[in-house]
């Protein structure tokens, strides 16, 4: 339930094109609704200005289908993050998408785009966490580009991107192996940069806890860090830093 969805409802009793009894209906879920196996959090837009997203892993395809139709009936709208394409093909709700790096389903996403995030990878092999962030951004509000494989094995192509860095509000960072990609875009922007590490990469690279930790340490003043292969929550930080006073 968005602040614009009870804004519809309440002007909708003050122009008598709904009634109180069927006002009091639509808002009867709030703060929650209780499914049983989830308590589906239809006021989390109105407190922290994002709705909640379904996280899929873990979930058994019906649970998630069952929040998802929870979630659309209330809002017409909901964002699945590590989902199947057998997932999407069982919910059948149409004009839903299927995003197949990242395994996000999305519905309703909003329209009128906001500001501009920078989502850059150091490898291809990252794109699925960056294309996680790109779409929960873009779902949110936020105008995304997306810059893919300019790791610091050959930096020349990182440079070839440098008006679209300067253009950006926010900027992504998207590296597994020795995560030094967000410390070299760290010192060539004055924007905020959020890093992502990322599990890819050799043995040493301990399933991405080589990346963090170089990330932690950075000596770039301005870099927030997120969890290993949180792309999520790197898209909405980044978003609320896109969007914050506009």
């Amino acid at each position: 339930m968005t602040n614009n969805k009870i804004k519809e409802i309440l002007n909708s009793i003050k122009t008598n094109k709904l009634s109180v009894e069927d006002a009091i209906k639509k808002l009867k879920h709030l703060p929650y609704e209780d499914i049983s196996f989830a308590k589906v959090d239809h006021h989390r837009h109105l407190r922290q200005g994002v709705p909640e997203v379904i996280f899929a892993a873990g979930k058994t395809e019906e649970q998630v289908i069952a929040i998802a139709k929870a979630m659309y009936k209330k809002s017409s709208s909901f964002l699945v993050s590590r989902a199947t394409e057998r997932i999407y093909s069982m919910l059948k709700i149409k004009n839903a998408l299927f995003h197949p790096d990242s395994g996000m389903i999305s519905i309703g996403e909003e329209k009128k785009k906001k500001g501009n995030i920078l989502v850059l990878t150091a490898g291809t092999s990252d794109i699925p966490v960056a294309d996680e962030a790109a779409v929960t951004s873009s779902f949110l509000g936020s105008r995304v580009n997306t810059v893919y494989d300019v790791g610091v094995a050959g930096l020349h192509r990182l440079m070839g991107n440098k008006d679209l860095m300067k253009e950006a509000r926010v900027i992504i960072v998207v590296a597994g192996m020795e995560g030094a990609l967000p410390s070299v875009v760290g010192g060539m922007t004055d924007k905020p940069v959020i890093a992502v590490p990322t599990s890819v990469g050799y043995g040493t690279s301990f399933g991405g806890i080589t990346a963090l930790f170089a990330m932690l340490n950075s000596c770039v003043p301005g870099i927030a860090v997120m969890n290993i292969d949180n792309g999520f929550g790197a898209g909405v930080l980044a978003h609320k830093i896109n969007t914050a006073n506009s």
